[in-house]
């Protein structure tokens, strides 16, 4: 059985089942292992872990820690609850008639940033002036609708991964600083400091970089040097921002002081750099890599919400899921029906009831007419159906991407 524990209630004999934070926050080449000394559990500690999930079944039990089961309920509860209160922002027009466009600005947006990520490898100076319209053309798209462009984003190649990364958190600083009102300005330079913000990436060995493995404790320490890389390199380039750079600086600290590389703690850390935070473990969680599977974005967006007792701003993490969605648009979803489909648009008055396309059937595993079902409305009136779980393509072996 696996449990959720306070790192203060860990112990000798315990099996850690899941360090419980992102991989880029730990210094352990295993995420699964059992409790042996003392020395682990300091150092569990001092990574700024707080709880984990213990299998008892492998190690020693404590009696009165709650499931993983009951835990996710919990979280779902309080998700869905404030998720029914909130209603997303209003789009200028629908995902399907924006999608092509947003294909043309995500394909631009990835050839830039690649060129210029090369340039930098190559000891060349960033040259602003062929980010600013790109970003400029990703803030329009996003303007018009969101969730086009930010569900191409989730398609990524392992081999091209930072880069594309760099894209997507860019995208996804212009759509939460959009979210959250701030100024075409603000906007405009927090989507430079997504798009850059791994630059210093470039500096970090091809071994460590591309490593098709968990880090050592040395080559994660050389890894964490991106950040300081990240920031020299912003600060030399002509024209940049205060608030790119902050965004770059800040996206590794963490609110209760257990991040990198300067260790700022709640609001020593600027609101860019926080909501940078949460954007940069989004994307990363649900990213393939070649040692670790994406995960759903509705399960990132569970794990970000759990996290957000200790490593993030939750107030932030609650404006951020109201953003995308709680089952953001491009997730495959089973409906109560056994009907399988694509979320295409957020719902005006219910992030947990969108509209969805539907087009395959789980019961007869076959393909039947595409329908679009508002789930926010009762039977007879396009709706009469509700989500049961979101659902893996590759289960499936279908691309809902299709249907947008």
């Amino acid at each position: 059985m696996i449990k959720c524990i306070d790192v203060s209630d860990l112990r000798v004999g315990m099996y850690i089942h899941d360090l419980n934070c992102d991989w880029m926050s730990h210094p352990f080449l295993l995420k699964r292992f059992l409790v042996s000394d003392e020395a682990q559990i300091h150092k569990i500690r001092d990574s700024g872990i707080h709880e984990v999930y213990i299998d008892t079944k492998k190690g020693m039990d404590m009696a009165h820690a709650p499931t993983v089961t009951e835990v996710k309920k919990k979280l779902e509860r309080e998700i869905i609850e404030f998720a029914q209160q909130e209603a997303p922002e209003e789009r200028q027009v629908e995902a399907s008639e924006e999608f092509g466009r947003a294909q043309l600005i995500h394909n631009e947006a990835n050839l830039i940033i690649k060129g210029i990520l090369q340039d930098v490898r190559l000891g060349k100076q960033v040259q602003l002036e062929q980010v600013e319209p790109s970003v400029e053309r990703m803030t329009s798209s996003i303007l018009r609708n969101g969730g086009a462009l930010l569900s191409l984003c989730r398609i990524k190649d392992k081999d091209d991964y930072t880069f594309q990364h760099s894209v997507s958190v860019g995208a996804l600083m212009v759509s939460f600083c959009k979210a959250m009102g701030m100024s075409k300005e603000v906007i405009h330079h927090a989507g430079i400091g997504g798009m850059l913000h791994d630059i210093g990436k470039m500096k970090v060995p091809d071994t460590i970089l591309n490593k098709p493995g968990k880090l050592t404790e040395q080559e994660f320490a050389v890894m964490k040097c991106h950040v300081v890389e990240s920031k020299r390199i912003l600060l030399s380039t002509s024209g940049i921002s205060d608030t790119a750079v902050k965004v770059a600086a800040q996206h590794h600290e963490r609110h209760d002081g257990s991040g990198y590389p300067e260790g700022l703690k709640g609001e020593e850390i600027s609101q860019l750099g926080q909501m940078a935070a949460i954007v940069d473990v989004y994307d990363a969680l649900t990213s393939d890599r070649c040692y670790h599977k994406g995960m759903p974005p509705t399960d990132a967006l569970r794990k970000i919400f759990e996290w957000s007792k200790f490593h993030f701003n939750p107030s932030l993490v609650q404006a951020f899921m109201r953003c995308i969605g709680i089952y953001p648009v491009g997730t495959l979803v089973r409906l109560e029906s056994g009907r399988l489909g694509v979320v295409i648009e957020q719902n005006d008055n219910n992030l947990v009831s969108p509209k969805v396309k539907v087009f395959f059937s789980s019961k007869s595993n076959t393909y039947i007419p595409p329908e679009i079902v508002d789930l926010s409305r009762g039977v007879g009136a396009g709706g009469g159906d509700k989500i049961v779980k979101h659902e893996q393509p590759e289960k499936w072996r279908l691309d809902p991407l299709r249907f947008l």
